[in-house]
């Protein structure tokens, strides 16, 4: 019996890291056919360039102390432990060097990056 698992499972361990506008990414749970969310470990550069999407809600969880987000030209102190919710339409980027957990909703979509 081939069973149809209700549920996945991610190794951050053994996802590749691979280069995104931001910096350094490893994504999970791209092969979702609802493509209902996804999950990425990103490591934020200091030559990021501010962006939005049109489509995806973003959540970030920060992992590091100290830190700044431009969130629609405001400039947001974080601290590790510090979550924000990205709307569609809103303009960011990290301010030097962030890495956070990053929880697009709906999954990921590279066609969704917009820097106009």
């Amino acid at each position: 019996m081939n069973e149809v698992k209700n549920y996945k499972v991610a190794d951050f361990s053994s996802i590749p890291s691979q280069p995104c506008p931001c910096g350094e990414t490893k994504r999970a749970f791209l092969e979702d056919p609802e493509q209902t969310a996804s999950i990425h470990i990103v490591t934020i550069s200091e030559k990021n360039r501010v962006y939005y999407h049109k489509k995806m809600t973003e959540i970030y969880y920060v992992l590091e102390e100290n830190r700044i987000l431009e969130i629609d030209h405001d400039k947001v102190k974080l601290k590790k432990g510090t979550s924000v919710l990205i709307k569609p339409g809103c303009w960011h980027r990290a301010i030097g060097n962030l890495t956070l957990i990053n929880v697009p909703i709906p999954a990921f979509d590279i066609n969704d990056e917009w820097f106009d």
